[in-house]
């Protein structure tokens, strides 16, 4: 293949030229990790054995080893096995997978919530994980536990897997955790499945896992955390990092005061795009990347490194842990242990147009789903080809009714239909702002990058049509033409779109060499978009506020908080200020002028204004 990348001037230049569909890597770092104490971090089964040995004549005589739904069990426990005969210790393992219910069993309890037929949605399962477990085995064996805690020392008995901290009785809690996005990789590769149900496919088991199992999971989590005595990445089951839980809260303590990044993760998608795959150097096997999920908490790790050894947590642990140092105390007590603003990326340069959609309104998701807000939205333009448009709203004088008629004949009988005749676009370029509050029609179109700024709810998108596109598994992908006339606002034509939903920047403050701009600041939403523009540097105070931001354009920032540490930022990374973090400077070490995106949660927000906009 030639290589047209060379007609570009760098890696930083928007707009991309028509004719490029290879671009240069740029300096995005796709594994940023977190810096703590040296030799904080371990690995290895032989060395997990060397910190039980010590124990034993201590006390140790009852072992519980937790983990999130997705851990290789099998792996973990042979490997601890081989190190514990090794070193001669007496020991005995039971397996905590034994303790479940049968399927038919769990299914009936959690029949209300798993959506009947609907490949996508479910509901909110409120409660933690005792559904599915046996109560009377756990009772026996928690009775069990406490019997064999008050043996005489020299025998070790391990209770091992997911929610075995149930049984509330142990002398010591391990604690093995995995990201999500691993665990839909591992059930893709057939090394995973949901808990005490095999899934057929992908689309029942990501649902039953959205709705019923990570909530269950991730409130037993919340309840243990201060309990954990060993902290266990599940990630490499081969050879285990792991880090002494007070250790491990230092960790998360010090990181909730600090600037710092999640890890994303990125996927491909049947109208995913080339920029994303070149720029941030990602896997050129695949087809495309469609997503990188930059800032979306539920599923988001975050990597430390201490030494040469690197360790991930889920993001989750970091809000159980200290929400309020992350939101601020205000925000905290509104968004509880949600982090609620989404970043992520949308790829359609060299692809194609997204589905047509639309997000549910407040009160629609919360009593059809569970969720607690909605999916309210913008699309910050970050790099585009010409001639690249974004659809928002209706077409003046739009005939609902037939728009509905012939999106339905078109799922039915599997005909293409001409989008534009219903629906309005807008020309798109760097930098430009679309504001997609919840009830409006949207999609990207083709040749843009677009960072999407939203509440953090990220799988409430009801496709109305999708050009009859199949997933990467062959199968149409699913349309929810119902569930989204059902929330489309009517009114959003293309007149009202371009009064109320096309950014248009505000110079609300500068300096010698800054401008901030207001860009979005409406009553639709619970959060305020800014972008400030500087050629050295930029302060800002916290103020109680968490932030995410993205350094739209520029090369690389350094990024200095008051609390001590300075972290670099590059070219379209996203990082996430926490309200703790006080006072942060942003230092332009690179050769261009910086833009940098600024967002946060209005602080009159559950005082004075409602998350939601209430006109249902």
């Amino acid at each position: 293949m030639e290589d047209r990348s060379k007609s570009l001037e760098s890696p930083f230049q928007t707009p991309l030229p028509e004719g490029n569909d290879i671009y240069p890597k740029g300096l995005y770092e796709v594994l940023p990790t977190f810096d703590i104490e040296k030799e904080k971090i371990q690995k290895s089964y032989n060395k997990l054995a060397d910190s039980v040995i010590s124990k034993i004549n201590k006390g140790l005589r009852v072992l519980v080893i937790d983990g999130y739904p997705g851990v290789n069990w099998e792996n973990i426990v042979n490997g601890f096995r081989e190190s514990l005969e090794n070193k001669k210790i007496n020991f005995e393992f039971i397996r905590f997978d034994l303790y479940l219910r049968e399927a038919d069993k769990i299914n009936e309890d959690l029949k209300p919530f798993l959506g009947g037929d609907d490949r996508i949605f479910g509901t909110h399962y409120p409660f933690g994980p005792e559904v599915f477990f046996d109560t009377k085995k756990i009772a026996d064996l928690r009775i069990e536990s406490a019997v064999r805690r008050g043996d005489k020392s020299g025998k070790l008995t391990i209770i091992v897997g997911t929610g075995a901290s149930l049984i509330e009785l142990w002398d010591e809690l391990w604690y093995v955790d995995i990201p999500k996005d691993t665990i839909q990789d591992m059930f893709r590769h057939g090394k995973a499945n949901n808990t005490g149900y095999l899934a057929k496919d992908f689309e029942e088991f990501y649902k039953r896992s959205y709705f019923i199992e990570w909530p269950s999971f991730n409130r037993q989590k919340k309840r243990i955390l201060n309990y954990i005595s060993l902290f266990i990445d599940g990630q490499d089951d081969d050879n285990p990092a792991f880090i002494d839980g007070d250790d491990f809260r230092n960790a998360l303590n010090e990181l909730s005061q600090s600037p710092f990044r999640v890890r994303p993760w990125f996927y491909p998608g049947p109208w995913g795009g080339q920029y994303m795959k070149w720029h941030m150097d990602l896997d050129k096997d695949k087809p495309n990347y469609a997503w990188s999920f930059e800032l979306i908490v539920p599923e988001n790790g975050v990597i430390f490194r201490s030494g040469d050894n690197f360790l991930e947590c889920s993001f989750d642990f970091v809000m159980y842990f200290n929400n309020k140092n992350i939101l601020g105390e205000h925000i905290a007590n509104q968004f509880k242990y949600e982090w609620p603003i989404r970043f992520d990326y949308l790829d359609t340069i060299d692809g194609g147009n997204l589905s047509t959609q639309v997000h549910p309104r407040p009160t629609y998701i919360k009593r059809e789903f569970g969720e607690t807000y909605t999916q309210d939205e913008t699309y910050y333009i970050v790099n585009s080809k010409p001639d690249s448009r974004v659809y928002i709203g209706l077409q003046e004088g739009c005939n609902i009714d037939n728009f509905k008629k012939d999106l339905l004949k078109s799922a039915k009988e599997e005909i293409e239909i001409d989008i534009d005749k219903y629906v309005n676009s807008e020309p798109s370029k760097p930098h430009d702002l679309f504001c997609i509050p919840n009830g409006t029609v949207h999609c990207s179109g083709s040749g843009n990058l677009v960072l999407e700024i939203s509440a953090t709810p990220y799988i409430f998108t009801f496709k109305i049509y999708d050009y009859l596109r199949r997933d990467l598994e062959g199968k149409l992908r699913p349309i929810n033409i119902e569930r989204g006339f059902a929330n489309i606002r009517t009114e959003r034509t293309s007149s009202w779109v371009k009064e109320n939903l096309l950014a248009k920047p505000k110079l609300i403050d500068s300096g010698k060499d800054w401008k901030l701009f207001e860009l979005y600041d409406k009553p639709f939403t619970f959060y305020k978009i800014l972008r400030v523009e500087f050629e050295k540097s930029y302060t800002i105070n916290t103020d109680g506020k968490g932030y995410a931001i993205n350094l739209v354009e520029g090369e690389t920032i350094d990024v200095v908080s008051s609390k001590g540490r300075t972290t670099s930022l590059a070219y379209i990374e996203t990082m996430l200020i926490p309200a703790a973090a006080e006072q942060v400077t942003f230092i332009n070490t690179g050769r261009k002028p910086c833009k940098l995106v600024l967002v946060y949660v209005k602080p009159e927000v559950g005082i004075s204004i409602p998350v939601n906009d209430p006109n249902d």
